[in-house]
């Protein structure tokens, strides 16, 4: 009984110990980000995160708690195999994990979560352009090399018998104690015997947010985020369902006192529009915001030539969720991403299809790979007729990691125009891709690679502004310049907000002046500012609101995976979603938009549920 019950629980610390060490090796990696810490604040870290790690442990023990229960009975050698494949892939899983998440987490600023699977599963020569060949190798080696080291530690301590297990005189004994330490791995796992389960809050210790992500155990996080994808209903519950309601009552788009109210933008009620999704962009690439000058040099032409929305965020961190609340009024989501459940986007209000309804001809153009993240059947359940993609580019023209660059993208969206009859009025979405990682175009204005990639992208659209004013159609046409969401530059962001900010304007023949709208709004507010504009109902986008009816509530809503942000020129709040705590909270009113926040959440997954 005594050998086996030390195997147990040198099996259940050996895989607690690991998993403390990986702590200090994620910061060191990352020592530039933590280049100010003290040696206190390592320990700090590992003794905070040994909850998750606590936890984990107990999953992972039970299955050889349960082969040494069967230990008692028989000797035979197929345990044995089954404890060597076990620990073999475990030893390869927690390498993936820790590996992957080592890499990502310089890309996204959170711990890895289940985001991966939808994106490698849907592409995978897209899921990995942004990194480089020697990445992606040198990431693949490091799992093999770690997977063996963990294999190895497995082996020598837990797999390798010096003096083979014998069968018990009093296996019935042997197997009740096995049983029931087994049965309390129930209590690491689950947290305690407090109402809540375990989760990632118990790591949460700091108002640094380095020092909590560096707490997370990957492995815990990622397990979590896979296990609650599709419980919608039962997920961010804050409040009783009826508060909610009222709450989320008081931040719908309400009906215009007077027709008059709202002032009208454009000199046409029937444009056609060509909206530009730029890869990445943010306010922090423009001078007019106060950002770093000499980069999006065409940008900040646009918005003193057009209009320009001074208060304006993104409703989330990826190109999925970006498209979705741009194009459909849908907010982010931060435990998953509707575009993974195409039985949903199909219920989506979307422009494409209220506009195809007023007599507009839809095209999309995009250098990449239309099916990623499932973009396409998104788009024609949408309405979009027809899509052009990198499939339809020549392969010498496709020299780009995500496809065709954007100066060939505008290129052929320009060839279209002028050689093919237009039917009119039309839209036209159009999607860049070269602001994005590993930011190799071809172009060399700048010596930072990043900001010369924003720069590059830039310079495209200008161009294509630029050659689209020479045609009779740009008296009648009006641009929306939008970013898809914020990132890249600059890296590391401290303050949440400074994370969401981003241009919108619109541009073209068809506005009647340039004006700055310094309302506060994010990219679900779009489509109902957009349909308004052009006399179009927009009553089924449900979270969109017209930014320029005065009798509407005005605010800016965002999400991440782990927090939610609203701001209105009263306050300014970030509520993080791991701790359950207030991450930051500015104002001159603070904390108004807590409960509004988190009704806003709760009424959103409430919709995600029934969709």
């Amino acid at each position: 009984m005594k050998k086996r019950i030390i195997q147990f629980l040198t099996t259940y610390f050996l895989f607690v110990l690991l998993f403390v060490l990986q702590k200090p090796v994620f910061m060191v990696y990352y020592h530039d980000l933590y280049a100010d810490v003290s040696f206190g604040d390592y320990f700090s870290v590992m003794w905070h995160g040994l909850p998750l790690d606590l936890s984990l442990a107990g999953y992972l023990t039970a299955i050889p708690g349960l082969i040494l229960i069967a230990s008692a009975w028989t000797d035979s050698s197929i345990l044995r195999r089954i404890r060597q494949v076990y620990f073999g892939l475990i030893a390869f899983v927690m390498a993936c994990i820790f590996i992957v998440d080592l890499g990502l987490y310089g890309f996204w600023g959170f711990r890895l979560d289940a985001t991966p699977i939808f994106y490698f599963f849907s592409s995978p020569k897209d899921a990995i352009a942004s990194v480089s060949f020697w990445f992606v190798l040198l990431g693949i080696l490091a799992m093999l090399i770690y997977a063996a080291v963990l294999y190895s530690i497995f082996y020598i301590v837990l797999i390798r018998e010096r003096k083979p297990l014998k069968i018990p005189y009093r296996r019935q004994n042997v197997s009740f104690a096995l049983l029931l330490l087994t049965a309390a791995l129930f209590i690491p796992i689950r947290g305690g015997f407090t109402v809540s389960t375990m989760n990632l809050s118990k790591v949460y210790y700091s108002q640094d947010q380095r020092m909590n992500h560096a707490a997370i155990n990957p492995a815990f996080s990622f397990m979590y985020s896979a296990t609650h994808q599709n419980n919608f209903e039962k997920q961010y519950r804050f409040m009783d369902p009826q508060k909610a309601d009222e709450l989320f009552a008081e931040m719908v788009d309400k009906p215009a006192v007077t027709a008059d109210s709202i002032p009208q933008l454009l000199n046409t009620q029937r444009p056609n529009i060509i909206f530009i999704i730029l890869e990445s962009f943010s306010t922090h690439l423009m001078e007019t915001f106060g950002g770093h000058p000499n980069v999006a040099v065409n940008m900040d032409k646009f918005a003193k030539e057009g209009i320009l929305f001074s208060n304006f965020y993104a409703s989330s961190f990826r190109t999925d969720r970006g498209l979705a609340s741009i194009i459909s009024g849908y907010p982010g989501q931060p435990s998953t991403s509707i575009m993974k459940y195409p039985e949903k986007t199909d219920k989506l209000p979307s422009i494409p299809r209220s506009l195809r309804n007023a007599g507009y001809g839809l095209e999309y153009y995009y250098g990449g790979d239309a099916d990623f993240t499932n973009m396409r059947s998104y788009l024609v359940s949408s309405g979009i007729e027809r899509i052009v993609c990198d499939k339809d580019f020549p392969l010498s023209e496709r020299t780009g990691k995500w496809g065709a660059q954007d100066h060939v993208l505008f290129q052929r969206l320009m060839k279209d125009i002028k050689e093919e009859k237009q039917q009119e009025p039309f839209l036209k979405l159009v999607q860049t891709s070269s602001s994005h990682e590993p930011f190799e175009v071809p172009f060399h204005r700048l010596d930072d690679k990043i900001l010369n990639a924003f720069a590059y992208a830039d310079s495209c659209v200008g161009d294509f502004v630029e050659q689209y004013k020479e045609t009779q159609l740009w008296k009648n046409t009006l641009f929306v310049l939008v970013p898809d969401h914020q990132g890249a530059y600059p890296y590391p962001i401290e303050n949440p907000l400074d994370g969401q900010t981003i241009p919108l304007i619109l541009l073209g023949g068809a506005i009647k002046e340039p004006r700055v709208i310094d309302t506060y709004a994010s990219q679900i507010d779009i489509a109902a500012t957009l349909l308004a504009q052009l006399g179009l109902p927009h009553d089924d986008f449900t979270f969109s609101k017209n930014i320029l009816n005065p009798s509407s509530p005005h605010f800016g809503y965002f999400t991440r995976p782990n927090f939610f942000g609203m701001v209105t020129p009263e306050n300014q709040l970030v509520y993080n979603l791991d701790a359950n705590t207030v991450q930051l909270d500015e104002g001159t009113e603070k904390g108004a938009n807590l409960e509004k926040g988190k009704a806003f959440l709760q009424k959103l997954y409430d919709d995600l549920a029934k969709r």
